[in-house]
């Protein structure tokens, strides 16, 4: 037979488990987009894990109800290593690009630095900034993971 107390602690270890991985799920889920009331932005790529070389494509979405303003063509993306080191910003043009509610831009990065080496495995931030209509910054950045 076994103790009272084992019973509890294996019952709440369970279930502390089963939170915690359904808190990872959620966490680790890059197609959660949520729209909201206000200014806001989303980075959307099919999945967060990539093999090497292996295209990645990156839709930006204003995800709220304000238009955002954005300074190039690039609409402020950035592919950065943990350390912020910039490793790859699409080719852009200076112009003033805009993005309505709900509206979405694609980008595809082919895993190739703006230098032409190619990215290591290991992992990378992407981040895009741009203006809500009452001139505040609004950004989001997201992690992936590129493996072998």
């Amino acid at each position: 037979m076994l103790a009272k107390s084992l019973v509890i602690f294996i019952c709440v270890g369970v279930l502390a488990g089963f939170l915690y991985g359904l808190y990872l799920f959620d966490l680790k889920n890059p197609g959660h987009l949520v729209y909201v009331d206000g200014s806001s932005i989303s980075i959307v790529t099919e999945k967060s894990d990539f093999k090497k070389g292996e295209e990645i494509k990156i839709r930006i979405v204003n995800s709220g109800t304000t238009p955002l303003t954005f300074s190039d063509t690039s609409y402020g993306l950035q592919v950065t290593g943990l350390s912020g080191v910039l490793m790859y910003s699409p080719t852009s043009v200076q112009v003033i690009s805009k993005l309505e509610p709900q509206q979405e831009i694609e980008f595809v990065w082919d895993q190739v630095k703006n230098n032409g080496d190619p990215a290591l495995e290991g992992l990378y931030k992407i981040r895009v900034a741009g203006l809500d209509d009452q001139q505040n910054k609004v950004e989001k950045s997201i992690t992936i993971n590129i493996w072998k």
